[in-house]
């Protein structure tokens, strides 16, 4: 189906989350550990990819679950970046989690279980999805999925937008991954570590996640990306692999950083980029996400700055894959 040049879009997150975030010299475990700063903010990875669209001037609706209990901060957010809000609201109170950021960039982070969702949220969802579905054509569902929600309910959403024609990117991992990749999404967005534990053993150089990727692919899932951190982005499409290597940042914090990544993919497809120069894109976005603290474009001449540092270059694909 050709899809035309657009700036709307819907971003999924069925299991958002309170970020607790704290910035400290080094977490030693067992014992008291100072936080030098910290922030409390609305997130979760669908919530992340909707602010950075948003900054990107795309005209951004944003669903999923959301507790009643503590809205506020996500109705606030929400307002702040002029999106629309079509969450499903349910009993309970959205999850908290705590990231706490290393002086080294280094994160741990403690996430909480959320709301757990009854049926009848789940049907009020499904009207809010499809109906959107008649007015828009690209779909991001990203995120871990909530008590209630099953991998396979997940995968069904994703095989019936599929089904009408919808670009949906899903960036998701373990159970929620293995059953979205035998539905058909548009775009999938593993990073090596997730790859690798989808294929069921390490994948410890950017040869063996070709191979991982060109394996998947197979499923008819038409674009592949897998992020490598600082080794950069290598993207499989139409049996063409990209890859990009940005250049060295300064690492303040690696939250978001994948977020920003699908939401870079997905506005420059939205906006019909030639494939090099999005793929260059939505890699300094991403090199741009983790010099700051926060997710958001906080600065369009950093971005091209990073642009032009930018290497893209073409990879041979690999020729045997009987050994994976």
């Amino acid at each position: 189906m050709n899809i035309s040049q657009t700036t709307k879009v819907v971003t999924i997150t069925l299991n958002p989350a309170l970020d607790l975030t704290g910035s400290l010299s080094e977490l030693n475990l067992g014992t008291v550990n100072l936080v030098n700063n910290s922030s409390f903010h609305a997130a979760g990875k669908g919530v992340n990819v909707a602010k950075v669209l948003s900054d990107l001037g795309a005209d951004v609706t944003v669903t999923g679950f959301l507790g009643k209990d503590n809205p506020e901060l996500f109705h606030q957010l929400f307002n702040d970046i002029k999106v629309t809000d079509r969450f499903v609201e349910v009993e309970g109170a959205t999850r908290i989690n705590v990231k706490l950021v290393e002086a080294s960039g280094s994160v741990s982070d403690i996430n909480f279980p959320g709301v757990e969702v009854s049926p009848a949220d789940i049907e009020r969802f499904e009207r809010t999805l499809f109906e959107l579905a008649e007015t828009h054509d690209y779909f991001v569902l990203a995120g871990s999925l909530p008590r209630g929600v099953t991998a396979e309910q997940c995968a069904n959403w994703i095989e019936k937008l599929h089904q009408q024609g919808k670009r949906v990117l899903f960036d998701s991992s373990k159970a929620a991954l293995s059953a979205g990749i035998e539905s058909s999404p548009w775009l999938i967005k593993p990073n090596d570590e997730e790859l690798s534990d989808f294929v069921g053993q390490p994948l410890d150089t950017a040869a063996k996640c070709q191979h991982a990727a060109q394996a998947i692919s197979q499923k008819g899932i038409e674009n592949i990306v897998v992020s490598m951190g600082s080794e950069g982005v290598m993207w499989l499409n139409e049996g063409q692999w990209l890859r990009s290597q940005p250049p060295k940042m300064q690492v303040v914090s690696t939250v978001g950083a994948g977020d920003t990544l699908v939401a870079g993919l997905c506005w420059g497809h939205m906006q019909q980029m030639p494939k090099k120069d999005l793929l260059r894109f939505a890699t300094a976005l991403s090199a741009l996400a983790v010099s700051q603290v926060g997710v958001g474009l906080t600065s369009q001449k950093e971005l091209e700055s990073i642009e032009l540092q930018t290497q893209v270059s073409e990879l041979s694909p690999i020729t045997n894959l009987d050994s994976l």
